[in-house]
């Protein structure tokens, strides 16, 4: 029996597909909250196959911070793909970040232990990627002096995972980039589309690494064939500035590009701008100092790793903000008619 965190997530949703799509009847952790009609909606995308497919996924209700739903869900299970987790740059988020994060993947590997699963599968983020080099690679070294409050907690989970490792667990780490895939347009680099769609005026100066979602899934995949145990992967497609993709994306969409550069000294004033706002309405923070230091920041990053070790392609960026674009288009049509 194979498990899946995070199921109702992005990479999650996409992997139950592709686990489906092998013949495989997996299990996935959902909260009781959470809206199934939006996966159900996802697999519809794919066309009838995998919308038939849906119905044979075994969801379980619970938490990673729920032990004994953690249990329940975890008897008879031999591989745990670990794809959960909160993403936040609010300094305020921290303890969730830490609770999620941090603690939950704790506890998955201490229940993979106790119980005798044999196989633990992490997704990452090249967030935990650390050093100064001008390309990163996963041999830098971890920086706690230069980092911020998500990938703090996202570092500490590969070290819960890492001592997995080490106590016998057979376990992959994967550190995508960006991730671009079709669906849940109201959350994460959805907003690359949300934001674009009506037009922007401007586009932040940094850039990163960038990768589609079927890629991360089929990375996993690859791994695992080529029993690539007990090491991390960067997975990056390309490294591109902010700007190139939301001109690439305004093309499918049809609309303007961003005409300007948001200048650094801008998106100091705007952060700041940010907290006095969010101190005076109360109301959520938009732009944190950690993230618009991310978004003036250039960092490259190196897929070198996977591609020796197993020859792994990546589909172009281009191409993954294509398919997507068409995607968003026909979700923007059927909202707004």
């Amino acid at each position: 029996m194979v498990f899946v965190t995070g199921g109702t997530g992005l990479v999650g949703s996409h992997l139950l597909m592709r686990l489906l799509q092998r013949g495989l009847k997996p299990r996935a952790l959902r909260r009781p909250e959470s809206d199934l009609k939006k996966i159900a909606d996802l697999f519809e995308l794919y066309g009838p196959k995998t919308t038939a497919l849906f119905e044979d996924i075994e969801w379980v209700s619970g938490d990673l911070n729920d032990l004994p739903s953690l249990e329940i869900a975890l008897k008879g299970v031999t591989e745990v793909y670990h794809c959960a987790a909160l993403i936040s740059f609010n300094p305020g988020d921290r303890d969730a970040l830490r609770r999620v994060n941090h603690e939950g993947t704790r506890n998955i590997v201490n229940l993979c232990l106790n119980r005798g699963i044999k196989r633990l599968y992490y997704c990452s983020s090249i967030a935990t990627i650390g050093g100064i080099k001008a390309i990163k690679t996963e041999e830098d070294l971890w920086d706690p002096t230069d980092t911020n409050v998500y990938a703090t907690s996202k570092y500490l989970a590969e070290m819960e995972v890492w001592r997995g490792g080490q106590e016998g667990l057979e376990t992959v780490i994967v550190n995508p980039g960006v991730i671009f895939g079709p669906g849940f347009w109201d959350r994460g680099s959805a907003k690359f589309f949300t934001k674009t769609a009506p037009g922007l005026k401007y586009s932040p100066p940094g850039g990163t690494g960038f990768i589609g979602v079927m890629d991360v899934v089929q990375a996993f995949e690859t791994l695992i064939e080529k029993q690539c145990f007990n090491q991390r992967y960067i997975l990056v497609a390309e490294n591109l500035k902010f700007g190139e993709v939301l001109s690439q994306i305004a093309g499918h969409l049809q609309v303007a590009p961003p005409a300007r550069i948001l200048k650094t000294w801008q998106l100091e004033w705007l952060w700041r701008l940010d907290w006095f706002r969010s101190i005076l309405s109360g109301g959520p923070r938009k732009l944190t100092r950690d993230t618009a230091r991310s978004l003036k920041s250039i960092n490259t990053y190196s897929s070198e790793k996977i591609i020796g070790h197993t020859g792994f392609q990546f589909e172009p960026i281009g191409e993954v903000l294509r398919e997507c674009s068409l995607h968003f288009i026909k979700w923007d049509k059927g909202n707004h008619s």
